[in-house]
């Protein structure tokens, strides 16, 4: 049984008709509403993550990528749908090595690999939705077209780089700074451009022919092969942005990109951890270290601990350690490397990994031997290399909240950086959805004048040097961070859950798990309770630095708990009270006479809802 108080930020929602959990109330009640007016969890989702895209652009945009994990009632099977765009054609080592440069750049035009949400959320909604895409989209048109408040944190961004879009990105001026100003915090803002870009999609899907889906597919190849695509590629080709090597650069992505591209379904990596099977997506993302977690814990004895004891938060960070260092070694896009995922994730490899977990804190990398293989790590010095000759002024790799810290500051990776999105949604029929949208943040790109948003950069998260999983490759995906999840108890679908925070994702998201799965938590106490991360591995974005052995704690953890970890070794930090993960999730569970659902939403950052009746 929990030990935790029975208060909470604020209730576990509870229903019968449908939930929804998301990063913003508006997703949230968008959602809510398509469930009310008849559609399904897939239609929810979709227009759900178009609002997203609109209402939290420091955060994710149009121009971004989405992994979405989804169960479908009436095939009774859960599927994931990658949603990552890979490196554009002319993207290879060699050419940024030829430049000078140890790493890809985090911001501008050079990190750009294929937006991969539009398509991924389309094909979701063709395949398995039933609303119209017009529909689906109208929500999101109407908050860019009529306005939206603005959440603090989005001004604090834009405020972060206003210099840049100033003397440099002056297309970004054009839409984050109206009437030459920051926009202030609850201001109701527009941003008319996107609107209009959805708006010509619509017009040309209108009168295609093959019902429904034809319109659909319309409307994909009006993003990957129309307008959509020859307006990024000639902003790509012919504009020349500066980024953080100090330098001006044109971009690599070109339409030839966008149109050989398309959304594909796959079946997840899963493993069992007492009555729940835990599904993830594959090693194209970080997922698998959820998974890697999991198998490990199972030999740990966490069942019998207390979620804010020593012991709980050791074992899980040290787990977590050991399979970021093998998500460094192993993990790739497998469509172009032998990622030996079977091994990482066989019970035995797990107790061995297992095994080396001690009363004291791992102070080293220390990446396995799945099937006897040896591990070969990227330089990594290289960040510091790179960021001795960067200029961050304007940003790193992550989308900035407030005045940039001194460089130093950036290489110990004190300040947190960045953010993403995530949306749960169940509906009464028992379909689920897991969506995790990322990318074409606002401070990452210049936004293209014609279509109103930037393109992502997760390009950065691959390394330069040859022969390496995570080798930039054309064609090939990074490995990214974004990393939904699903869980079936007792062989039935039970939860789908999420966070934003990069390479804190699959962390928060494990402790999460535990409070709820193996100390009986409910969905609300386990998102509220006193959470941490580690810090064991090089950062996912640039300047990628290698910090080890760090364990940073809310301040909500007991004294003695700190002290204990401190004594086993750890480099604790203690951050503010409640700044550690954005956790939403909701559950399905049989009842009489149908389903009875539950939600829970993040109350840090005062943006998280969850709803539902």
């Amino acid at each position: 049984m929990s030990t935790s108080p029975a208060f909470t930020t604020r209730p576990e929602i509870r229903g019968t008709f449908g939930v929804v959990s998301s990063t913003h109330w508006l997703a949230s009640q968008v959602a809510m509403g398509v469930l009310e007016r008849g559609g399904n969890a897939f239609d929810a989702a979709v227009a759900g993550g178009f609002v997203l895209q609109v209402v939290e652009p420091h955060l994710n945009g149009p121009g971004g990528e989405v992994p979405i994990l989804f169960w479908s009632e009436s095939e009774r099977r859960v599927r994931e749908l990658c949603g990552q765009g890979p490196a554009p054609a002319l993207a290879t080592s060699a050419y940024f090595r030829q430049r000078g440069f140890e790493l890809v750049p985090g911001i501008g035009l050079l990190p750009a690999t294929v937006p991969g949400a539009f398509g991924a959320w389309l094909a979701l909604l063709r395949d398995y939705g039933t609303w119209e895409l017009e529909a689906a989209l109208a929500p999101a048109i109407a908050y860019a077209e009529h306005g939206f408040p603005l959440v603090p944190r989005i001004s604090q961004a834009i405020a972060a780089v206003e210099s840049l879009f100033r003397t440099e990105w002056t297309s970004s001026a054009a839409v984050w700074l109206p009437d030459g100003r920051v926009p202030h915090p609850d201001s109701v803002f527009r941003t008319p451009a996107i609107a209009r870009t959805y708006r010509r999609i619509l017009a040309a899907s209108t009168g295609a022919s093959g019902g429904r889906a034809g319109r659909i597919e319309a409307a994909h190849e009006a993003w990957y092969r129309g307008f959509v695509a020859e307006a990024i590629d000639a902003y790509y080709r012919g504009q020349q942005v500066r980024d953080c090597s100090g330098e001006r650069n044109a971009g690599l992505l070109r339409r030839e990109d966008l149109a050989d591209w398309r959304p594909t379904y796959g079946a997840p990596a899963t493993v069992d951890y007492g009555r729940y099977t835990v599904a993830k997506c594959g090693a194209w993302s970080q997922g698998p270290v959820f998974l890697q977690q999991l198998a490990m814990l199972r030999h740990l004895g966490i069942e019998g601990l207390q979620a804010e004891s020593a012991p709980f938060v050791h074992r899980v960070a040290e787990a977590a350690k050991l399979a970021f260092a093998d998500r460094l070694a192993w993990y790739g896009d497998p469509d172009h490397v032998d990622v030996p995922l079977a091994a990482l994730l066989d019970d035995a490899y797990a107790r061995q990994r297992a095994a080396g977990i001690g009363a004291a804190a791992a102070p080293q990398l220390q990446p396995g031997s799945p099937d006897g293989r040896v591990a070969r790590l990227p330089d990594l010095q290289a960040a510091e290399r790179a960021l001795a000759a960067a200029d961050t002024r304007y940003g790193v790799g992550e989308p900035t909240f407030a005045a940039l810290p001194p460089v130093q500051e950036w290489a110990r990776r004190e300040i947190f950086v960045g953010d993403t999105c995530h949306l749960d949604v169940i509906d009464r029929h028992g379909n689920m959805v897991a969506a995790t949208p990322s990318g074409g943040w606002l401070s990452s790109s210049p936004a293209i004048p014609e279509l109103g948003f930037s393109i992502n950069t997760r390009l950065q998260m691959t390394w330069l040097e040859d022969g390496l999983p995570g080798t930039l490759q054309p064609g090939k995906r990074p490995c990214t961070t974004l990393s939904p999840g699903l869980a079936l108890r007792d062989g039935e679908p039970y939860m789908v859950f999420g966070t934003p925070g990069g390479d804190q994702q699959d962390q928060w998201t494990v402790a999460f798990f535990l409070r709820h799965a193996a100390l009986g938590m409910n969905l609300q106490e386990a998102i509220d309770a006193p959470a941490w991360h580690v810090d064991h591995f090089p950062g996912s974005f640039w300047p990628r630095t290698t910090v080890l052995n760090r364990l940073t704690l809310e301040s909500r953890f007991p004294a003695e708990t700190v002290e204990a970890l401190r004594a086993a070794g750890h480099d604790v930090r203690v951050g503010p009270a409640w700044s550690e993960g954005r956790v939403s999730a909701c559950t399905r569970e049989p009842a009489a006479g149908g389903l009875l659902l539950r939600a829970g939403a993040n109350p840090r950052g005062m943006q998280g809802y969850a709803v539902g009746r």
